[in-house]
């Protein structure tokens, strides 16, 4: 069986009930659930959370919440592989062991069900331990600089002052959308980032990090004019 992990707490700061605030018509974390739901990749989608709102949010919508999340694996420190190994030994303990898992970010709007799809059957036919979604930089990474004191700059790879951009190798970096991985690994807790994982590359159109109040922004006027894309 395959399970999909949704780590949503309570407590996000620099947005407030960030978890289920409305997002472009219905609170984010319905878009993770029914995409999660419209995939048919999982026998079981569970919430992982600490807060009363997004558990009775997440049940009305046909997601399970079988625990409330310990207040040690809620704070602002705990890192997500943690959270969805603690919720695969709560699985074990009391049901099946899954044979993969997925966690589902619940501020992940722009995940569509393909996605997931080629994630599973990449975790599937590689031998690789963890598969996860990425998008390529905007900008050449080489060609980064520091602010320094007095607003003076200083390129961190000084050597490639010079080198055209076309010339530069591309870099990318994680999509925060989704992550598959086999039970054991997440158990065992294992880093995502490695040579043991492979990723599903997804359009920079369709990537947006939602960390702050201009991030929410700037990720529903892509969301709207996305939708408007696909409607002409």
């Amino acid at each position: 069986m395959n399970i999909c992990i949704i780590p949503a707490r309570g407590g996000s700061k620099r947005i407030k009930k960030k978890n289920i605030k409305n997002f472009c018509g219905k609170p984010i974390i319905l878009w993770s659930i029914h995409v999660a739901k419209q995939s048919k990749c999982f026998d079981k989608i569970i919430v992982s959370t600490d807060d009363p709102q997004i558990k009775d949010l997440s049940i009305e919508n046909g997601a399970e919440v079988p625990f409330i999340r310990p207040a040690k694996l809620s704070d602002d420190f705990t890192g997500t592989v943690p959270v969805v190994a603690h919720a695969i030994k709560w699985q074990i303990k009391y049901f099946k062991k899954p044979t993969y898992v997925c966690c589902v970010y619940p501020t992940a709007p722009f995940l569509k069900p393909e996605d997931l799809k080629i994630g599973l059957e990449k975790l599937k036919n590689i031998d690789v331990e963890y598969v996860f979604s990425a998008t390529e930089y905007n900008y050449p990474i080489q060609r980064s600089f520091r602010i320094l004191s007095e607003q003076r700059v200083e390129m961190f790879q000084k050597e490639h002052i010079n080198t055209r951009s076309q010339d530069l190798e591309h870099a990318y970096h994680d999509a925060g959308q989704f992550y598959w991985g086999k039970t054991d690994t997440w158990i065992k807790e294992k880093p995502i980032l490695g040579n043991n994982s492979v990723v599903v590359k997804l359009p920079k159109y369709r990537v947006q990090d939602i960390d702050n109040h201009d991030d929410w922004t700037k990720a529903e006027l892509m969301f709207n004019a996305y939708e408007i894309k696909k409607q002409k």
